[in-house]
């Protein structure tokens, strides 16, 4: 008998891949002792759709192959016209636990709506008869006490992921057409004699929109009242993506009026609510200090952090591999492993579900699917008071290191640029970053070590994080183009110049003249050649001087050495003169022993001084 580890030798294939072989019964004889597989010896490889050489070969397509959910985050539609990875055994771990109010944070793009509209055509009473929906999956396989669930209560479904609007007056004109349109879903109860003639009144206020603000705050509230009384079951409530408002409120300065408005909506819906069963909402950070849960003791919080659910949003290792297997790209595993693997939600290793079922529709093209549509204003707030060590991490991170943080579930959108250090919160519930260590505190934070998931996010990260340190908005890219190309061409006058450029441009934005100015600013700009180079970045203590390393990862490219100085009030000569020792210094303590040692003979060194706007380059 051979281990998994062994065949996977034999037959040019991944250890997980054989595991699933062996889960799925595709090796006659395999058993399983203790935690691992043992294999005939004599066992032969499953026919799997596998290429012994690597290049993209796709299954002939057939009427029976169904495409890929692309944006599809219909239910019915989902499950029934498309590839459908099976998340229903979320209802079964929801049923077990029964929280009266749940709250599940995940970054953008990771199932969410999805899966609230799978619990609403789950539980929701329908004219037609949904369990045919159901029937197919796992959640039907675990008995009558979680079928009896099916089809038994009146359900409301908001999804705020749309709502994304510069002024007040539109986002809640937005709001008040999603009620309208909720609220015709239930016209079922205006004719209910059950229903006193103040509450169809008032239905037909939101049906017409004509509720004001303050009526608008009530609308959950008056619903399930309305719906308990005519169904004699209070309903589930699910509202989508709920924080997408209150983002744009904090970006476009109608926080106030956004908050305002969401505490009471909330609350009405969910704190003391004798007419609600269920709760359910979704969003990508937690946002309970912000008061809009005031006191709501009910409220049951799902993160990235949490074990519980952990599976469910977003695709497992075992779910990618038989989705690959069924389009015939299993050759594909570590490849798509390397590019939408490593989240760690709880204790469970997750894929980005937008990236995969897009890297094979797109004939298993890597390249970065995760892209924000717009820009990241809170992100965006806290760079701009990012202090240098966190400027420093940051730039660690995309050379694949990790970092020590704490992390704080608990951030609110007005504290984010009150305290820097919030921004690895806010990286790690928006999907940039992971946490493969982590240790609870008395506080409830996490002292965690983090990291960049995998190469995606890896790219993802320089566009955006790279991007507002750069400042790209205000330095062209062109100018930081220039930098890149002198440096590969060993021009020191072109060097100098990108460089003065690059500086009068974002004068504005950097705090000119402190340390951690030209360190950082040196450090975006040779970011962009981060797929050529490996950079080491070691600052010196307390003379404000630092060795910047640039180490190639392929033989074409040279070596760098930037040996930087910087003082104040210095005329032109003065400059030079610091520029030409700062380019000593790098021989005097042989800064190029190290390379030297790796075999690296081909190094450009450069001794570059600051001074205000005013920047000298000196090299041979």
């Amino acid at each position: 008998m051979k281990t998994c580890k062994e065949m996977a030798s034999i037959w040019n294939v991944t250890e997980r891949t054989v595991a699933t072989f062996c889960k799925t019964g595709k090796i006659p004889g395999a058993i399983k002792v203790g935690k691992s597989w043992q294999i005939p010896d004599d066992a032969e490889k499953p026919a799997d759709g596998r290429v012994s050489s690597g290049k993209y070969v796709r299954k002939a397509a057939s009427a029976e192959m169904k495409s890929l959910p692309i944006g599809i985050s219909d239910y019915v539609r989902a499950q029934s016209e498309y590839y459908y990875v099976d998340k229903t055994l979320l209802i079964k771990e929801f049923l077990d636990q029964k929280p009266l109010v749940s709250l599940f944070t995940r970054p953008r793009r990771f199932g969410k709506t999805l899966n609230m509209d799978m619990l609403r055509v789950f539980f929701e009473i329908s004219e037609e008869d949904t369990s045919k929906y159901f029937t197919k999956q796992a959640i039907w396989k675990c008995g009558e006490e979680y079928r009896s669930h099916q089809g038994k209560y009146p359900v409301v479904f908001l999804t705020f992921k749309d709502v994304k609007f510069d002024t007040w007056e539109a986002t809640i004109d937005k709001i008040k057409g999603l009620l309208q349109e909720e609220y015709g879903r239930h016209q079922e109860i205006v004719n209910s004699d059950k229903l006193s003639k103040y509450e169809k009144e008032y239905f037909a206020k939101i049906l017409d929109r004509t509720a004001n603000e303050v009526e608008l705050t009530s609308a959950l509230e008056k619903l399930s009242k309305m719906l308990t009384t005519h169904y004699g079951r209070a309903p589930i409530i699910i509202i989508d993506e709920y924080d997408t408002p209150i983002q744009e409120g904090y970006s476009k300065d109608f926080y106030e009026e956004i908050i305002g408005f969401m505490r009471n909506f909330f609350s009405g819906a969910f704190k003391d609510n004798k007419n609600l069963s269920y709760g359910f909402l979704t969003g990508i950070l937690r946002i309970a200090q912000e008061s809009i849960f005031s006191g709501l003791n009910n409220l049951t919080v799902n993160s990235v952090m949490d074990e519980e659910y952990d599976k469910y949003f977003g695709f497992t290792g075992d779910e990618v591999i038989q989705m690959l297997e069924y389009y015939g790209v299993s050759d594909k595993e570590d490849e798509l492993k390397d590019w939408y693997d490593g989240y760690l939600f709880g204790r469970e290793e997750i894929y980005n579900p937008w990236s995969v079922i897009n890297y094979i529709s797109k004939g298993c093209i890597p390249q970065a699917y995760w892209v924000n549509t717009g820009k990241n204003e809170i992100l965006e707030d806290v760079l701009k008071v990012a202090t240098d060590d966190i400027t420093e991490r940051l730039y660690s991170l995309l050379q694949g290191e990790r970092v020590i943080a704490r992390i704080d579930q608990n951030v609110i959108y007005r504290s984010l640029a009150e305290n820097p250090a919030n921004i690895y919160s806010l990286l790690l519930v928006a999907g940039y970053l992971k946490t493969p260590k982590k240790e609870l505190q008395a506080d409830g934070s996490y002292l965690c070590e983090v990291s960049i998931p995998n190469k995606e996010i890896a790219v993802v990260y320089k566009s955006e994080i790279l991007s507002h340190l750069l400042q790209i908005g205000a330095v062209t890219r062109t100018t930081a183009n220039k930098i890149a190309e002198s440096l590969y061409a060993n021009d020191y006058k072109k060097l100098q110049n990108a460089i003065a450029e690059y500086m009068d441009k974002s004068i504005s934005f950097y705090d000119a003249g402190a340390e951690g100015f030209y360190h950082g600013l040196v450090l975006g700009l040779i970011a962009l050649m981060d797929n050529q180079y490996k950079i080491k970045s070691n600052r010196e203590s307390g003379d404000g001087r630092y060795d910047i390393s640039l180490i190639p990862r392929e033989e074409r490219y040279p070596g760098m050495i930037m040996e930087l100085k910087w003082k104040k009030d210095l005329s032109a000569d003065e400059l030079d003169g610091l520029a030409e020792d700062a380019f000593a210094q790098i021989d005097d303590l042989r800064y190029d022993a190290e390379m030297k040692e790796d075999g690296i003979n081909d190094i450009l060194k450069f001794g570059i001084a600051f001074s205000g706007k005013k920047v000298s380059v000196k090299t041979k």
